[in-house]
């Protein structure tokens, strides 16, 4: 009879493992001490001054864009300065992510939209609901949407509000200011490579994908990072009334 030989494994030396977390913590401390480094390669800061991502984010909401979820490339450095060639690290966004991106006809102005298209994806709005690769979007009708008027009029409005659900679960809320609005029928757009399709969540009142000769497709190199914790959020005056801290908001994480 043969006996099993025992298989020995080799542990990792103390002092290795030890080098390994000292050097793990030299680097988050050389990060979270240089605010240069901080924003290039873990986190910068932008706020939102329109209404087109109603109601997942609204007018005065300060966020965090974080940097490192789809890599690193010219346009996730603060000066758009290409620090490499190409990109490393290099991540596809998944349908639902909320983005922050240079828009690629002047690659400099910064716009944030949900991604619900990826490369090879066709997508197509008909009669105000979205269609991807010929398949209708679950959506829910919830209760209208109540407050300053997000299809861009002055004052208080009642909006029709939903709950869309993309093919992977990721779940919601959309605005639909107008029936039959400009964009809620469209062509069919066939997603490039490496490019992905965009679209704000107040589907009448927002610039995106829709509009080829604006915003088009998006490059994932004009990608800057992934929409995150709301750290700040104050109200518009209204009336004659002082601005009010949105308490409420902070510390939400944009989904």
């Amino acid at each position: 009879m043969m006996l099993a030989q025992a298989v020995k494994v080799k542990s990792e030396s103390p002092w290795a493992i030890a080098g390994l977390v000292a050097l793990s913590f030299s680097l988050l401390v050389l990060l979270l001490s240089s605010p240069l480094l901080f924003r290039t390669f873990l986190f910068q800061s932008f706020n939102i001054p329109s209404g087109s991502m109603l109601p997942t984010l609204l007018v005065g909401d300060y966020f965090f864009v974080a940097k490192y979820p789809y890599g690193y490339g010219r346009y996730t450095s603060l000066f758009s300065t290409p620090l490499f060639p190409g990109r490393i690290f290099g991540a596809e966004p998944a349908r639902g992510d909320v983005v922050a991106f240079l828009t690629p006809k002047d690659n400099a102005t910064v716009y944030i939209k949900r991604v619900v298209g990826l490369p090879g994806d066709r997508i197509q709005m008909k009669g105000g609901l979205l269609y991807i690769n010929g398949v209708p979007v679950a959506r829910e009708r919830l209760a209208d949407f109540v407050g300053a008027d997000p299809c861009g009029l002055a004052g208080m409005a009642r909006t029709k509000r939903w709950r869309e659900t993309l093919p992977n679960a990721v779940s919601y809320e959309t605005l639909d200011c107008v029936d039959n609005g400009f964009y809620d029928n469209t062509n069919l757009y066939t997603v490039p490579t490496d490019h992905v399709f965009v679209l704000g969540d107040n589907r009448d009142n927002s610039s995106d994908s829709r509009v080829l000769s604006m915003i088009g497709y998006i490059p994932l190199e004009n990608i800057v990072g992934r929409a995150g914790m709301i750290f700040y959020s104050i109200g518009q005056a209204t009336a004659g009334a002082a601005p009010t801290i949105r308490t409420e908001r902070i510390g939400m994480i944009v989904r």
